[in-house]
């Protein structure tokens, strides 16, 4: 039995990483993916990164900060693609994965020990593979708990494997701001240095007692431990092959205030589609269909409906948008932004549909996974709605 099993796997600027496929001539130039005009970076590389530019930032700032910088629209059904590739990857190492987010997932690799080796080896595998085989790079944290490893994995950035064993991991971890945790917010962070506690070591030193009577019982245990690295060492796996998300969406800021209904219907399509093809590609479901809309002021409105099943149809979930959209009654009102998002996730294999009589038995869910698999192996532009042509 190894006593570093656990894997926290990150993929390097995922989403610039993926642009830059195709576009090889910018490796070496500063690049950002995210929307043009107001919108915000969703990632740099790592040339951008120098500049001071990161995710969130707003897209003016970014280019004032680098003037040169080469904004790249993301494609986020090749996004997807790559990542529901990459995560296939890791679970022919092993069935132990927990999905984080599209560019990053924690292993637990101890029963693939006595065929791949010990879990540095094992790390080391899996990076080369993921650089051969979908051409971007990762870093691997290997430790015995969730936040060692997410911790290692952030040092070992750029592409580079970190092994901190059970007994590097005081050394590792105390000498950190509370701010480098794993899961400590601003909030915390600041409530923590209010009080004297600046580093993880202050944290550890401190005696669990005083500890939760400064921030709290539950907050105090959960410091703790992640100061003594003795987090949790299972991984929330869910039922099926993966944890489900939660919800999944998409949003756009327009390149100017629209308040033409045809314009925005077809925005609600194109980000309808863009969070259908997420679903199916992860394999789920969802009934909650939510609207978001933003106004050139900045109020910000969301509406949702609950629909009789769940789905992962393109038309349905848009009609639904569509009809939250027409039901706010808006009256010309020139909108910023607006986004499309799906609730209430559960596995798709367990849903079951019935068909209303007179219902063909294939349709609009048999034409969206036909799409999926040209664009799969066409390129993410291969087929689209008529009406975004």
């Amino acid at each position: 039995m190894t006593d570093t099993p656990l894997l926290h796997v990150d993929m390097d600027a995922f989403y610039a990483s993926v642009a830059l496929r195709e576009r090889p001539d910018l490796v070496d130039q500063p690049v950002v993916v995210g929307g043009s005009g107001r919108g915000v970076v969703l990632a740099a590389n790592y040339v951008a990164r120098r500049y001071g530019i990161h995710s969130a930032l707003p897209m003016a700032r970014a280019r004032r900060l680098c003037p040169q910088v080469v904004v790249l629209a993301p494609d986020f059904d090749t996004l997807t693609s790559v990542s529901a590739s990459v995560m296939a990857t890791f679970r022919e190492v092993t069935p132990l994965v927990e999905s984080i987010s599209l560019d990053e997932a924690f292993l637990d690799v101890r029963g693939a020990v006595r065929r791949l080796g010990p879990p540095a080896r094992i790390a080391e595998q899996l990076r080369s593979t993921v650089h051969d085989e979908h051409g971007i790079t990762c870093s691997v944290g290997v430790a015995a708990s969730v936040s060692v490893a997410k911790l290692g994995s952030r040092r070992a950035k750029p592409d580079g494997v970190l092994v901190v064993p059970p007994a590097e991991v005081a050394s590792f971890l105390h000498p950190l701001d509370v701010g480098e945790l794993y899961g400590v917010g601003e909030k915390t962070r600041a409530l923590l240095h209010r009080i004297g506690l600046v580093t993880a070591g202050d944290v550890a030193r401190t005696p669990l007692e005083d500890l939760q009577r400064a921030v709290g019982r539950h907050l105090g245990h959960e410091l703790h431990h992640l100061a003594w690295g003795t987090d949790r060492g299972e991984l929330h796996v869910g039922a099926g092959p993966r944890a489900v998300e939660k919800s999944m969406g998409a949003q756009e800021t327009f390149a100017r205030d629209s308040d033409d209904r045809d314009v925005i219907v077809r925005e609600l399509l194109r980000l309808s589609a863009r969070v259908a093809a997420r679903m199916r590609a992860a394999g789920v479901a969802g009934r909650t269909v939510a609207l978001t809309v933003r106004f050139a002021d900045f109020t910000t409105i969301t509406r949702s409906r609950t629909l009789a099943e769940a789905t992962d149809v393109t038309v349905e979930i848009h009609g639904a948008a569509t009809g939250l959209y027409d039901r706010l009654a808006l009256r010309r009102t020139p909108l910023r932004l607006v986004g499309v998002r799906v609730e209430g996730l559960v596995p798709r294999a367990t849903v079951h549909h019935q068909l209303a009589l007179g219902e063909p038995d294939r349709g609009w869910a048999e034409a969206d996974r036909a799409v999926d698999r040209a664009t799969r192996r066409f390129g993410a532009a291969a087929v689209r709605p008529a009406s975004l042509v």
